[in-house]
Order: C-alpha cells, then sequence, then structure tokens
C-alpha cells in the first residue's frame, strides 16, 4: 500500500477511516445521495463541502462510497485525485450520462469506456513524450460487460470523446468524432482514467445514452430515471466485485 499524505484539500472533509477502497462517482452530488439512500444499508455522509455530497455504506454485505464528481475534467479530476492520494481509494467507477454519437448507439444504451478522446490539455502536466491516452481498468471493464449481458442490458464498449465545452461552437466536430468511431461525447472520463494511470489505481466509466446529438432524441425525466437505474445496478455489482 501507498503511504497516504496528509490532505490539505479543501474540497473535502471527512475522517479517512469513513471513505470505502471503492468509490461510485456521478457527475450529481444529487445523485449520488440517491444511490446512497437507495442501495446502501446505513449510510453515513461523510462530505457536504461545497455540497459535493459523499456516503459510505453497505451493498450487499460489503463497504461502498459514493460521491459527486461535478461537471468537467478540472472537477473530476480534483476530486479523483484527492481520493486517491488523501483517502486511500484504490477503485473509481463514474456513472453519468452522455450524447449519442455513434450511428448504431440507442437511448438507453449503456456505453462502457474502453478509453476517451478528448480535447483537454490536462495530461500536460505529466511532460509525457507523445499522446497519453487515457483508459479504462481491463479487469472492471470485462466484470461491467459481463454484468451488463447477464442482465439483458444494451451495451456497447468502445471510446468516447471528453469535451471540456458542453457548448461546441465547431458544428463540424461531432461529425468529425462519429468518422473516428467515437461512441458518445461527455465531459470527465478522460480526466478520470488519466489521473488513475498516474496512481496506479483502477477506474472505469459507465455512461446512460440520454439523447443523440445527430437524431434530437432524448429520454424523458422518468426514462432517464430508469435507464440510470440500470446503469447503476451495474455499476453497483461491478464496485461490489472491486470490494472483495
Amino acid at each position: 500500500m501507498t503511504e497516504l499524505l496528509s490532505s490539505p484539500s479543501a474540497c473535502i472533509e471527512a475522517d479517512p477511516g469513513l471513505i470505502a477502497k471503492v468509490m461510485l462517482m456521478p457527475g450529481d452530488p444529487l445523485r449520488a445521495k440517491k444511490v446512497a439512500e437507495t442501495y446502501f444499508e446505513n449510510p453515513v455522509c461523510f462530505n457536504t463541502v461545497r455540497n459535493m455530497l459523499g456516503y459510505t455504506g453497505i451493498y450487499k454485505g460489503r463497504r461502498l462510497s459514493v460521491m459527486g464528481s461535478g461537471m468537467g475534467v478540472p472537477s473530476a479530476a480534483l476530486y479523483v485525485h484527492e481520493l486517491f492520494s488523501f483517502y486511500g481509494v484504490e477503485t473509481v467507477i463514474r456513472i453519468g450520462s452522455a450524447g449519442g454519437i455513434g450511428e448504431d448507439v440507442r437511448l438507453r444504451d449503456l456505453v462502457i469506456a474502453m478509453t476517451a478522446s478528448t480535447n483537454s490539455n490536462y495530461a500536460m502536466q505529466y511532460r509525457f513524450p507523445g499522446q497519453l491516452s487515457p483508459q479504462a481498468d481491463f479487469g472492471l471493464l470485462r466484470t461491467a460487460v459481463e454484468l451488463a449481458e447477464k442482465r439483458g442490458v444494451g451495451v456497447r464498449v468502445g471510446s468516447v470523446f471528453t469535451a471540456d465545452m458542453f457548448y461546441n461552437k465547431n458544428g463540424e466536430a461531432a461529425g468529425q468524432y462519429r468518422d473516428m468511431g467515437i461512441l458518445a461525447v461527455e465531459m470527465e472520463t478522460a480526466g478520470i482514467y488519466w489521473e488513475a494511470m498516474a496512481s496506479r489505481k483502477r477506474a472505469l466509466s459507465l455512461l446512460t445514452i440520454s439523447d443523440h446529438v445527430f437524431t434530437g432524441e432524448g429520454l424523458s425525466a422518468e426514462e432517464r430515471q430508469n435507464s440510470f437505474t440500470e446503469m447503476m445496478e451495474v455499476a453497483l455489482d461491478t464496485a461490489w466485485t472491486a470490494a472483495d
């Protein structure tokens, strides 16, 4: 085990013993609250700083945590870095939404990000002599695919695009992403994967397709809730295996 550093964090105020080694991470802190209250036994809130809610509880007999990440690589990577470096977290599983890009990607599909192309400059800090490809942990990825297939959840595995901007003035970008085989676009995965690689930890990103960039289709609030339930349960069971 790597020795933990004392935390200088202004964003997480928690006793390290309150945070489990396996962390689920939605972007929305209220979704973290929903996961904890719906699936955990005896959930305990370990963080309220900046309203970035975090909880730890018991899921099927094993201890897991869930915490929001906020939007974008800078926010998500900040929290993941501190969880890895200061709080003993070994595994982070992102659970989020994404816009469909691929022609055969459908609403409600579960996309599992094998790697993430990006326009983020976050990896510049590593001074890697080339382009450092952010990638998932294969063991987590394989487990998630197997669990999704057993549940009959439509699952696609491949590359996503992690964007630094939600509104893109370049109207040709989405078509260029699709031409390179990108399945979906979102805003956090690349940063989470880079942090895991740099820390020798494990990460995986599970994404529900909530809308499609080219067809204009989108899920209603009720449909989003049901589809996200499928994703969260695959993620929870994947996290459960990692907590063994």
